[in-house]
């Protein structure tokens, strides 16, 4: 009987794949862009120069569930499924898509070049919906007044809030100016740069290619600063919380949380782009330890410390029940609803799909003509085995 050994297909040389296909500075260790959907599921455990890229953004997803769930066992928070917490899940569905997808990229990316180019579509997809999903938590965490403030305490089954005249004693943590800038345009601005840094990542495959990387991430500080604005608001405003309650105390943790992230996704950003260490000694780094590992554990810490800062200010609010913020409480700022928070999400999905089978679509016009010269190039060689 003669059986299929399922060996697996040869690792490259920089010079054996297709241009589109190399990275600067990593020499070794490509697949060719004509595996089976098998054979880039095994390759995970093969050593390529994309093994690192998918496990570095794969197994993050399993630390990251860990410390989400330590939420609902608070005591004091509402079940899972509160209006409270849709703004927290909306946060999950980004950073969980983020992950998965940048593993996916990498992992799957072999396949073809079309597949290649749709992978990564959708990986700055994912970023982009992952921003939007820190704005809604943002939004009603870090700050979840943004100028309102309380004046009394529970009534019955709401509180009382008005907004405080400008120079009043107990409103100097207060700007209107921002107040009115949450209201109105910061989730729909945040939105729209999200889809604005979808349309650019995604042209960088397509042209400038030369400063790609550049691009990309200068491109993605523009969601950072929209999207950070509540936590510069509550840097350079006193707290809303009294110094004698618990809130204040869980709440002090938030900016060296926030400093971190910000730390980290500078360290991200050094290595994207400047290609540290392999750009040293091309080839040394070219399994493990190049820049783009390194990119994505940074990454990964970035979103993790966000997502301690997002959970001292959720520890807060809820050891501060008066500032919790139901859709009929009488605040200008409504609490999470399902149209405010999934429903921006799927809007802005639905938007980022169209924009990624756009590019898709193009992309197929471009590569899809040379995968029958591809695979003429270079066939699949089976070992058999009697």
């Amino acid at each position: 009987m003669i059986l299929n050994c399922a060996q697996p297909l040869p690792l490259l040389r920089h010079t054996d794949v297709p241009p589109r296909v190399t990275e600067n500075f990593i020499l070794t260790g490509y697949r060719f862009p004509n595996y089976s959907l098998r054979d880039c599921l095994m390759s995970a455990f093969r050593p390529t120069n994309e093994t690192g890229n998918f496990w570095t953004h794969f197994l993050p997803v399993f630390v990251f569930f860990y410390y989400f769930v330590e939420v609902f066992g608070w005591e004091g928070a509402p079940g899972g499924d509160a209006p409270f917490f849709y703004p927290l899940w909306n946060y999950f569905i980004g950073v969980f898509c983020l992950l998965m997808a940048s593993s996916m990229a990498h992992l799957l990316n072999s396949m073809s070049l079309v597949v290649r180019e749709v992978c990564f579509f959708v990986d700055y997809g994912t970023i982009s919906a992952y921003t939007v999903g820190s704005s809604l938590a943002y939004y009603y965490y870090i700050h979840p007044r943004a100028g309102i403030l309380e004046t009394g305490g529970h009534n019955g089954s709401h509180t009382e809030l008005k907004q405080e005249p400008a120079g009043s004693p107990t409103s100097s943590y207060a700007i209107p100016e921002f107040s009115v800038f949450f209201e109105i345009f910061y989730i729909p601005s945040a939105c729209i740069v999200a889809i604005i840094c979808v349309l650019s990542c995604c042209n960088t495959r397509q042209r400038w290619r030369r400063h790609r990387y550049i691009i990309r991430t200068l491109v993605f500080l523009l969601p950072f600063l929209v999207s950070s604005t509540p936590v510069f608001y509550r840097l350079l405003t006193r707290s809303p919380y009294s110094t004698a309650t618990s809130s204040f105390d869980a709440s002090t943790s938030m900016p060296s949380f926030f400093y971190r992230h910000c730390l980290w996704l500078l360290v991200s950003a050094a290595f994207n782009i400047s290609k540290f260490p392999e750009r040293l000694a091309p080839g040394r780094f070219d399994i493990w330890g190049h820049s783009h590992q390194w990119f994505h554990c940074c990454t990964f810490l970035s979103i993790l410390d966000e997502l301690h800062m997002i959970k001292a200010e959720v520890r807060a609010i809820l050891l501060s029940p008066t500032l919790l913020l139901p859709p009929n409480a009488l605040a200008r700022l409504p609490g999470p609803t399902a149209a405010s928070t999934y429903g921006v999400m799927l809007l802005l999905q639905t938007t980022i799909v169209s924009i990624i089978m756009w590019f898709s679509w193009h992309a197929n016009c471009i590569y899809g003509p040379q995968r029958d010269q591809l695979e003429k190039q270079h066939p699949k060689k089976q070992l058999k085995c009697h």
